[in-house]
């Protein structure tokens, strides 16, 4: 028992003595690079960010320091924050593989979801699974969900209809948040299993309130220390209830997965189009050793993760902006006035308004506030302006460094968009020239872009195509963001997240 003790000892004085010789290192080497003054020394400017109106502070910031700031975290461990165009270039391309996901997201990815897509490294192990799920997710895969994306918009439609019905009348209260996350999980659902959650019967569901209870909450103590917390120690996660939580989630998810893959004819039907069953062909094709049942379950839980809250939040703020902005409502409205329902190439190609609306939703409120990595070595990287006192076109980042790319800043760049970079305004798509939606980060860029953007850019234009065919939408209320896992909007002052719309039927 004695050599333990003196073990554990010796163990926590060498983790110490690393953490504060990483922390002087750090120190020195980004010493010359400007940003905010500490404004906690335990908890550094993590509980304002944490507390803040979500994007705020690093947009100050990068207007007042410039294209790189340094600030603090928890226990004075040093952050970046990029918004430099070359820095990105690298980062999110040449440098992929040198800037992983800090172990803090790693271990969050692992412990929700499994080893899958979101949570592997390196670029071998990464380009395997690359190439195992892209087919899954690759535009004809999304061309061939289209119909199934209409299907369940119009279930929606017919649910509604019902809710006028009872109210007796053609004006009515409608929770958006809600229903856009049942369409969401509905979709992924019969997309990725060919199995309907049957969520938009409007009856309360446990795997919807489970997914949606893990991160839409209003801001407690608990979770700062976890969001605080979790860069230097990824093993809270595990804890409290939270910790029980995130298992719960996994539990129901992997449980989810297995027991369809064990449905011999689903997996076996080689003319099967799901989600499950193109990887696993895509598997059995370039893998000498194909995936077990857990890593089957980890790419399940992965796709239905990423298939519900991203895709569920860009629905609310895309009516949101609708019901903000009748003129662009009616006038998408006419747009898609069409017979028939637009095929997956006529809903990229052939209705200009409702792409611009779309791309400037992602623009104003993209799903993922932060792009968080942490530099694999110490490493230097191009900058497209030196910074402030410096002459120098570079920046060398010490390891173990976590680099934030504020999604928001980068896309209100004023540089880039012009001086109303903070106002929504769809027209400048209409009016883009050469720009395309590869300008926006919402969905990343480089050899770690989510594969699944096209599935979710029909997937959204598909509703919103059906949903204005049949209602008008404006909202009587004043919204606010909120920092969940996304950013989802509420009602302001309200605590969870909350989207009420008045709906009024047209046809």
């Amino acid at each position: 028992m004695l050599y333990i003790y003196h073990f554990s000892v010796a163990f926590a004085f060498v983790y110490i003595l690393r953490f504060f010789h990483q922390r002087l290192s750090s120190l020195s080497m980004l010493r010359h690079v400007p940003g905010p003054k500490i404004s906690s020394w335990v908890w550094g400017e993590e509980k304002v960010l944490y507390y803040n109106t979500p994007g705020v502070l690093y947009l100050d910031w990068h207007r007042t320091y410039g294209k790189v700031v340094k600030f603090t975290g928890a226990f004075g461990h040093q952050l970046l924050s990029i918004t430099d165009p070359h820095a990105i270039s690298f980062i999110l391309g040449e440098g992929t593989y040198q800037f992983p996901k800090p172990k803090g997201v790693r271990a969050w990815f692992r412990t929700l979801l499994g080893e899958g897509i979101l949570w592997v490294e390196g670029k071998e192990a990464h380009e395997k699974q690359r190439r195992t799920v892209g087919p899954a997710l690759s535009p004809q895969s999304a061309r061939n969900f289209t119909p199934v994306f209409y299907e369940n918009a119009t279930k929606m439609v017919a649910q509604w209809h019902r809710l006028f019905d009872a109210q007796h009348s053609d004006e009515i209260m409608i929770e958006m948040t809600n229903w856009a996350g049942r369409f969401a999980l509905d979709t992924v659902g019969l997309a990725t299993f060919s199995y309907d959650f049957d969520c938009l019967r409007g009856q309360p569901h446990a795997l919807a309130e489970t997914l949606d209870g893990l991160t839409n909450h209003e801001k407690s103590l608990t979770s700062f220390y976890m969001k605080a917390l979790f860069w230097l120690l990824p093993s809270i996660l595990h804890l409290g209830k939270k910790g029980q939580m995130i298992r719960k989630t996994r539990k129901e998810l992997g449980d989810l997965a297995t027991n369809i893959l064990k449905d011999a004819e689903a997996v076996s039907d080689p003319n099967s189009k799901t989600l499950m069953s193109l990887m696993l062909r895509a598997d059995k094709a370039t893998a000498i050793v194909g995936m077990d049942e857990e890593q089957v379950a980890a790419q399940m839980r992965t796709i239905i993760s990423a298939g519900y809250e991203p895709v569920s939040a860009t629905i609310d703020w895309l009516f949101f902006e609708l019901a903000t902005h009748p003129e662009w409502q009616q006038a998408i409205r006419d747009e898609v006035s069409t017979v028939g329902d637009p095929t997956f190439d006529e809903l990229n190609n052939c209705y200009p308004l409702l792409d611009a609306f779309f791309l400037e939703t992602l623009r104003i409120h993209p799903p993922v506030l932060e792009n968080h990595h942490e530099a694999a070595q110490t490493i230097s990287i191009p900058l497209s302006e030196p910074i402030a006192g410096s002459g120098d076109l570079h920046l060398v980042i010490p390891k173990g460094t976590i680099i934030s790319l504020p999604v928001n800043v980068i896309q209100k760049d004023k540089l880039i968009w012009g001086f109303d970079a903070d106002v929504f305004r769809p027209e400048r798509w209409v009016h883009r020239g050469a720009r395309t939606s590869r300008e926006l980060l919402a969905f990343s860029v480089g050899p770690r872009g989510c594969l699944g953007r096209n599935f979710a850019a029909a997937e959204i234009k598909a509703l919103t195509v059906t949903l204005l065919r049949h209602f008008a939408f404006s909202c009587p209320h004043e919204i606010e963001a909120f920092q969940s896992f996304v950013i989802r909007p509420r009602v302001k002052g309200e605590g969870s997240s909350s989207l009420p719309l008045t709906v009024r039927r047209t046809l």
